[in-house]
């Protein structure tokens, strides 16, 4: 029976307080082989041999009518799915496709936990089905949620940062400091600097909580934004420092309402 990784991992998450990142795991196997590689080996040879003193025969011992019926009792350690054949190095492919077989199995059983692939590494979860429950169990208040406001904020900061509370202001069309100020204390964004502008804004990123709370390991599995990319939101910020001013027949005017400056020459 050979090793199975899949086996081993699970107790792994389960006995783990935090997340879990493909080089804890590695380290983990890593440190298995420790003890086998730090022994040193004996010396060779006739000369070695007579250095060494020689153990003393042990004493035979007797079982007794009992112990030689009862049958030898394998240990746990010699397991051969855990312990035999244990590979020095786990790739980070093995252990993600592993972590995907665990996830699957624990949807499939439906028995109240998840599989948490974040930022920081995997993670078991309790399925927010049971929140309810697991709230009653620790008496904490059900979780506060984000305004529509405080979320839209969220969004530019994501999509944006580092972004200063001016910038907000500006894309959104109104006051930003409330949202701000929510986002931090939820430790969802951070202050990341200052703009090199006049004043020395604060800058605003988000956190690796609010990878967490969007379920993403990285910036980069965000969806794309046809509304908030960089070089739109550079054009409107660029055109609210320099606002257009709609002339006449952009205000739906007609010709006969046109200044005497927009009537066009008869024709000679």
């Amino acid at each position: 029976m050979a090793f199975n990784l899949k086996r081993v991992l699970k107790p792994l998450l389960l006995s783990s307080s935090q997340p879990l990142s493909v080089k804890d795991i590695q380290d983990a196997f890593a440190r298995f082989h420790e003890p086998a590689a730090s022994r040193q080996p004996a010396p060779a040879g006739p000369a070695a041999a007579a250095a060494q003193p020689a153990p003393a025969a042990p004493e035979a011992a007797v079982p007794t009518q009992e112990e030689a019926l009862e049958p030898a009792v394998e240990s746990p350690l010699d397991d051969p799915e855990l312990y035999q054949d244990v590979p020095t190095l786990v790739t980070a492919a093995q252990i993600r496709e592993s972590m995907q077989e665990i996830s699957l199995e624990l949807a499939a059983a439906d028995d109240g936990l998840v599989l948490i692939d974040g930022a920081e590494g995997y993670r078991l979860a309790t399925h927010p089905r049971f929140g309810r429950w697991v709230r009653i169990l620790r008496q904490e208040p059900p979780p506060l949620k984000l305004s529509q406001s405080a979320l839209e904020t969220l969004a530019v900061v994501a999509y944006r940062q580092p972004v200063t509370r001016q910038e907000i202001e500006t894309i959104r069309g109104v006051a930003a400091e409330a949202g701000l100020a929510k986002l931090l204390e939820r430790e969802l964004i951070e202050i990341t600097g200052r703009a090199d502008l006049p004043g020395r804004p604060l800058q605003y990123g988000t956190t690796d909580k609010f990878l967490g709370f969007v379920g993403v390991r990285s910036l980069d599995e965000l969806p794309a934004s046809d509304v908030l990319t960089s070089r739109q939101i550079d054009a409107w910020l660029q055109n609210a420092a320099n606002p257009h001013k709609p002339g006449d027949a952009e205000m739906g005017l007609s010709e006969e309402e046109l200044p005497l400056g927009g009537e066009k020459p008869a024709a000679g």
